[in-house]
């Protein structure tokens, strides 16, 4: 295809392709190409007014949407389905366990999975592409990862239309080119990539596994306490006798935050973070924010000082976090700067017991809004400051369990994402 350039010290000889330098026993293939010689091996989903909301129906084929598609994996959650007759009528568009399937739209664009074993048959939506690898010379898992790799990616944004969300054209798809070894070789790298892939899932599930069994030990510590006996009912419901009902301006200050002028370029620099909805993960605290106040942005904005606890009740009602230092929220965010009868680790969880709650104030409305007032007369149940400081460590130490398998998984991730670069561009090669 193109001279050989060049050779490292492993005695590797490589070429220069329009996708770089790749080893010479290698290929440069259109994704097309790879596609078997049966017809509808490379196709589309149907036209929108081919398959409307009124060809859904409680059962049949079922109907692969775009949230099925995710980046390597399958979503089971999103069902719907169509008639026999309507699949039957959109033969064309019918897909089957093993074949890959391509996502036209992001987020991101031109993700891939391959369809699960479960039903004889599926339907695509429209912005779904299926791709039949011809298996002869190609390997289906190897294919799979090529296609999600950083550089497919890279290169499939780049043939993408749309300023807010990408799509790319099944012709465009086609094109795209793709690095390819001989068939053990691919064998040999899907087989590496699928080992991480594994252990990526298995720590998945473990953090699953921890969060679940944390619900429950929320809901048992936040209803029976610790070593109770007695209890109370109460107008939210049955708690120890001990234990108070305060609503939240009682257990301290209830602030909302504000977003200073972002005209003022004065006001931001890299003194205080500016927290957002955006800003807090799944994790306790706000470590970092993509924005930052400066000192004189810091006084036109409301101080949260360190510990205070972080609701969204904007829109992203349900987030909850604590501030890991001093810093500002905007004005999506209220938050309980706590007093000194409460632990304000004790307030983090005992807010995220609340999450349905609080939500539910916010009513039905386009844009879901729990404003200060609603916010601070929320009811909630509060136990002597000792057995606050005792619940908090409990479920500390779970956080702490989920946040270091979260962390391990995220190594993973990088990790598999720097061996698919030298793996699937020939850099490092396999033995077979």
């Amino acid at each position: 295809m193109a001279e050989q350039v060049s050779s490292l010290k492993t005695g590797i000889k490589y070429k220069n392709t329009p996708i770089g330098n790749i080893p010479v026993d290698w290929e440069v293939k259109k994704l097309g190409d790879t596609a078997s010689n049966e017809k509808y091996s490379f196709t589309g989903g149907p036209f929108g007014s081919d398959l409307k909301e009124d060809s859904y129906t409680d059962d049949g084929v079922r109907v692969i949407q775009l949230q099925n598609i995710g980046d390597g994996k399958f979503f089971d959650e999103y069902k719907i389905f169509t008639s026999e007759e309507k699949a039957n009528q959109l033969k064309n568009c019918n897909i089957y366990p093993g074949d890959i399937i391509i996502a036209k739209m992001a987020d991101p664009v031109a993700r891939a999975c391959i369809i699960p074993d479960v039903d004889k048959r599926y339907l695509m939506a429209s912005d779904g592409i299926r791709l039949l690898i011809n298996k002869e010379k190609y390997d289906v898992n190897f294919m799979l990862y090529a296609v999600n790799s950083p550089n497919f990616r890279k290169n499939a944004e780049s043939h993408s239309t749309g300023s807010t969300r990408l799509r790319i054209g099944l012709t465009e798809l086609r094109n795209l080119l793709i690095a390819i070894p001989p068939l053990r070789e691919q064998k040999k790298i899907a087989e590496i990539l699928t080992t991480v892939d594994e252990a990526i899932e298995k720590t998945d599930q473990i953090i699953e596994k921890t969060k679940e069994a944390k619900k429950g030990l929320m809901q048992r510590l936040f209803t029976h306490g610790i070593g109770h006996k007695k209890f109370k009912k109460t107008e939210i419901g049955e708690i120890p006798e001990e234990w108070d009902v305060k609503r939240v301006k009682e257990i301290g200050e209830v602030i909302t935050g504000n977003t200073p002028s972002t005209k003022i370029k004065d006001y931001y620099g890299d003194d205080y973070m500016f927290v957002t909805p955006a800003d807090m993960n799944d994790f306790k605290y706000v470590k970092t924010t993509a924005r930052m106040l400066s000192d004189a942005g810091i006084k036109v904005s409301r101080k949260v000082p360190k510990n205070s606890v972080l609701v969204v009740c904007i829109a992203s009602i349900g987030k909850i976090a604590m501030a890991f230092e001093d810093c500002s929220t905007n004005q999506q965010i209220n938050t309980i700067i706590c007093n000194e009868k409460v632990n304000p680790h004790f307030i983090y969880y005992l807010m995220i017991s609340k999450i349905s709650k609080i939500s539910s104030l916010s009513g039905k409305t386009a844009v879901p809004i729990v404003n200060k007032s609603l916010f601070s007369e929320l009811l909630v149940q509060i136990p002597h400051l000792t057995e606050q400081q005792k619940i908090a460590e409990i479920l500390s130490c779970v956080d702490e369990e989920i946040e270091k398998d979260t962390k391990h998984q995220e190594q993973l991730e990088s990790f598999k994402n720097g061996l698919m670069q030298v793996l699937l561009t020939g850099k490092v090669r396999v033995s077979v």
